[in-house]
């Protein structure tokens, strides 16, 4: 008997990126499930800024949500591809802790240059993620059961390291790293009543909407190819338009206050990476592959537990990336730092687009969702209203978000 799959049992490892209609023809349809959360974002920036007076999209307090979220959002890119293949890790925000200890230690206490001591910290957390990425992949423990360990064990590293004391100052160039802002390297040009512009972060923003523009062309084109459906030329336009004005607003807000913040630049690249390996790449398509249907992809011979093992060390690699910006930002290390961090990376990830299930999700949607959790913090902070609101409003967007995915599930079931 041979037991080599027949033709039935055969599967093509899915195109994240790639749309559900192949009729072909130019038409216009918005994706509730894609499109959804970037409607959802801009109806609550609308809703504060009106609540606020503006004060919302001042320069500033826009440069000031951006810092203030860095560590989550970074934490938001790892936690999407866990989270796409099925899986869920809660250790995060004690990993954030230990790495910031681990940092401080090296560069205050023995005076490791900074550089190297960033590298030492990058492994540690390296480290981390291949000690829970081993019992979940290799040794079969569900990884809530592994990652729930791992948050009460790092945890416990992180006060045997600082006991209950704090260890800095940090070297400057992590401080701006953390909290710093890019030099005015062009100088500043009038902008009418806008005020003075960074002519450098200005030239960014318009490379950065040039670059989108070609990309959305090319994507666009392929698809075309294939016979695929595409928007109608005039709808395509107008979100090129959309995606163009919105971040040539931040841009302008930004350069206005004091340029693009380092912090910034660090997550530009790291969006940017981490989009193409989850879109493009074999091991991106294999991420999807297992949270979507792991008896299919070993079937089709996708390594099951190397893309397990990896996806948790590439999670402990940021986990540590975090733990850096937050000691920096902090010009500490703190024994309580990071706390509850990994609820709200996951809230970003499921507000931006994660299935429960596994299997679908993207990068730049957990960008999306950290950012309206971080819109309602600081736009509810502007307005005075009590934490527990804070939470209550949380919640609610949380829960709604995860409803919003079953409805759509069960919605697609039915037209089937």
């Amino acid at each position: 008997m041979s037991l080599a799959p027949t033709n039935a049992d055969m599967v093509v490892l899915p195109n994240p990126g790639a749309p559900d209609d192949n009729s072909g023809k130019p038409g216009f349809s918005v994706n509730l499930r894609q499109s959804g959360i970037y409607i959802a974002f801009a109806g609550i920036v609308v809703l504060f800024t009106i609540l606020t007076g503006g004060d919302l999209i001042a320069p500033q307090n826009i440069s000031n949500i951006i810092v203030q979220n860095s560590y989550i959002l970074i934490l938001a890119i790892g936690m999407i591809l866990v989270i796409i293949a099925g899986h869920i890790d809660l250790s995060v925000g004690s990993i954030v802790a230990a790495s910031g200890a681990i940092a401080a230690v090296l560069m205050v206490n023995q005076n490791v240059p900074w550089p190297l001591a960033i590298l030492l910290t990058l492994l540690f957390g390296a480290l981390i993620g291949a000690w829970q990425g081993y019992w979940v992949a290799y040794f079969g423990i569900p990884a809530f059961i592994v990652t729930l360990a791992g948050m009460l064990l790092f945890r416990a590293i992180t006060y045997m390291i600082l006991g209950n004391r704090g260890i800095g100052p940090f070297p400057d160039s992590v401080r701006t790293l953390s909290n710093g802002f890019t030099n005015g390297y062009l100088g500043n040009i009038g902008l009418g009543a806008l005020g003075g512009a960074d002519l450098f972060s200005l030239l960014v923003g318009v490379l950065a909407v040039a670059g989108f523009a070609v990309t959305q062309w090319r994507s666009r084109a392929g698809r075309l190819r294939y016979g695929q459906n595409v928007d109608t030329l005039v709808v395509f336009v107008a979100k090129i338009a959309v995606a163009a004005v919105v971040v040539m607003f931040v841009i302008v807000q930004l350069a206005r206050f004091r340029n693009l913040p380092w912090v910034l630049v660090l997550l530009a690249f790291l969006v940017l990476g981490y989009s193409v390996l989850s879109q493009r790449s074999v091991f991106g398509r294999q991420i999807y592959a297992v949270g979507g249907n792991l008896q299919a992809a070993t079937l089709s011979g996708v390594k099951v537990k190397s893309v397990m093992f990896w996806i948790f060390v590439n999670m402990g690699v940021l986990s540590a990336v975090a733990g850096i910006i937050f000691a920096g930002r902090l010009n500490q290390a703190n024994p309580t730092a990071g706390n509850q961090f990994e609820l709200d990376a996951i809230a970003a990830a499921f507000i931006g687009g994660a299935a429960v299930q596994g299997g679908v999700g993207k990068v730049v949607g957990a960008i999306t969702g950290g950012l309206i959790m971080g819109v309602i913090n600081n736009g509810m902070s502007l307005i005075g209203a009590p934490s527990e609101q804070v939470m209550l409003v949380k919640g609610a967007v949380l829960l709604a978000a995860v409803a919003f995915d079953v409805w759509t599930k069960r919605r697609a079931g039915a037209s089937r």
